[in-house]
């Protein structure tokens, strides 16, 4: 249930704004009060979401945020004042294990699921810094837990995002600024996940068809999102929230 109101006045960055998770988290924060600065790769969807909400309280900026030209967009898009961010945006990695797993694919998710939300979180902290104030929200993973629910490349980005998400919190508390992550189970999205391995389908298949809880949809993950990034949740900082259905209690 949106809570009316909650991000009045308050600028909020949401990558992968186009659909999936982010779209629900945009939408959901816009519902709420805040101006959104939603980045996409894909400016089609961006362009739907503008047809969604149509006012001046949606800004996009379409580009891959591997390339740091795109960071000055966001920037420029945000202007002075950024409360929060949600760093969405991730690709899946073909559940390749390691001896098969291409550098191609190594590099790609490393650069989309760790790299970019990396930069990203680099470019909004002396803004929010500088107000005294800020939340930003990871997105983790099951697969930040165990290594039995994706392929190594996507294994290894999630476990880092949790790194990254506690260094932040333990840097920036001092600041009033707190850095939180949501672990999703599976979700329904728009995020492609077919087997790229025969192996991996053969070791991974059977966990996953033992333990996995029914899809979540998008807007379960954005309630999560939307609560950590609001001041509801002042007092979490540095925490993991798992939204997966119990999976993480097996």
């Amino acid at each position: 249930m949106d809570v009316q109101g909650r991000f009045d006045g308050k600028t909020v960055v949401v990558t992968g704004a186009g659909s999936g998770i982010g779209r629900a988290t945009a939408e959901r924060l816009h519902r709420e009060g805040a101006t959104v600065i939603g980045v996409d790769l894909d400016g089609g969807r961006l362009a739907a979401l503008r047809e969604a909400i149509g006012d001046d309280r949606l800004r996009t900026v379409d580009g891959d945020l591997a390339d740091a030209p795109v960071l000055d967009r966001v920037l420029a898009a945000a202007g002075d004042r950024i409360d929060g961010l949600a760093n969405v945006a991730g690709i899946m990695d073909g559940f390749l294990p390691p001896d098969e797993v291409d550098d191609e694919t190594w590099e790609r998710v490393l650069a989309v699921n760790l790299t970019a939300p990396m930069r990203l979180t680099r470019a909004v902290l002396p803004v929010m810094l500088a107000a005294g104030q800020g939340s930003i929200v990871n997105v983790a993973s099951e697969a930040s837990f165990r290594g039995a629910a994706a392929g190594t490349a996507y294994t290894t980005s999630k476990h880092a995002i949790i790194g990254l998400t506690r260094s932040t919190a333990f840097f920036t508390a001092p600041k009033g600024v707190r850095c939180n992550a949501v672990a999703p189970g599976p979700v329904a999205t728009n995020i492609e996940a077919p087997f790229r391995s025969q192996a991996a389908a053969q070791r991974i298949g059977p966990f996953l068809q033992a333990m996995v809880p029914p899809v979540a949809e998008a807007g379960q993950l954005a309630a999560a999102i939307c609560w950590l990034l609001s001041d509801d949740s002042t007092n979490v900082n540095g925490a993991v929230l798992p939204s997966d259905g119990g999976w993480s209690a097996i």
